[in-house]
């Protein structure tokens, strides 16, 4: 029997799958989900229903105002679920002491609009600060927050506002081709040729001037932790690298809550802190937590 219909057929598929790759990536990268399921509210944090007007869409967010001189937290999301699956982390912030933003992207949650992508996400990102910078507050009382694919926006918000006044970046992967690569399913694939979502943020990082917080759980199995030690040493100047011995994606600040306290809490300070030169590089600084 000859193999020559077998290797046809399977390079058939193979080109199927790859013009799938291409064409559907965002059904890949993107999970969005329409109900609330949690609420601030749940962690004795109030807050207001936001709506940030689009083009020909709305999206939707919750505003934590704390006192008017507060440092404020813009946070930006991961690519799974909508706000409701980030509430226990925005209302720690809040319980900081800081104002928090937290939006939900186009087609997540409550916000209309069109499915997401890399693009229409900067957008939403843009509409946020616009809002922020716009109805309230300065540019220099704002730390970009981001989260996971959050963590890439953030890094492109911190790009377009170096007058921002710090950046945090946690559970964040360096590129949307280095996450293809680290997942198995996808290595058989040229991605570099197949991905227009690129969220190349190992090339942005070195361009940034603000204080950079990374942090990280050592048991992270969505996003290898090794990925925000890569973009902690492509960072310029002023940069501190956190990992949380044990946690895992979603609960870095559940799984070591005094060490994340004291991590934001002294990070924030000393960027905001009229006393440090925007010049003056902090020493990197690598934390561990003890193993439970």
């Amino acid at each position: 029997m000859s193999l020559w219909p077998v290797l046809a057929l399977a390079l058939l598929a193979y080109a199927i799958a790859c013009i799938a790759i291409w064409k559907f990536q965002s059904r890949v990268i993107f999970y969005p989900l329409p109900k609330l399921a949690d609420s601030p509210a749940n962690y004795g944090v109030s807050f207001e229903n936001v709506t940030i007007p689009g083009s020909s869409f709305a999206l939707h967010g919750w505003w934590m105002p704390a006192a008017p001189d507060a440092p404020v937290m813009l946070y930006f999301h991961g690519n799974g679920g909508n706000i409701g699956a980030y509430a226990s982390q925005a209302a720690r912030l809040r319980n900081l002491g800081y104002s928090v933003l937290i939006i939900d992207y186009r087609g997540y949650g409550q916000s209309s609009g069109p499915f997401p992508c890399e693009e229409r996400v900067y957008e939403d990102a843009e509409l946020a600060w616009s809002w922020l910078t716009g109805t309230m507050k300065t540019a220099r009382q704002i730390c970009i927050y981001g989260h996971s694919l959050g963590g890439a926006v953030a890094v492109e918000m911190a790009t377009r506002h170096p007058d921002a006044a710090a950046l945090i970046v946690e559970s964040s992967f360096t590129s949307a081709l280095a996450m293809g690569k680290h997942l198995l399913v996808f290595r058989i694939f040229p991605l570099r040729m197949l991905l227009h979502h690129h969220f190349k943020s190992i090339a942005k990082v070195p361009t940034l001037r603000m204080p950079v917080l990374f942090m990280h759980g050592t048991r992270d199995l969505t996003v290898p932790c090794r990925m925000s030690r890569e973009l902690h040493a492509a960072a310029a100047e002023r940069k501190q690298l956190v990992i949380f011995r044990g946690a895992m994606h979603m609960n870095c600040g559940e799984s070591a809550p005094d060490l994340y306290r004291d991590s934001v809490t002294s990070f924030v300070d000393r960027a905001f802190s009229s006393s440090v030169p925007r010049s003056a590089p902090n020493p990197a600084q690598d934390t561990l937590t003890p193993r439970s």
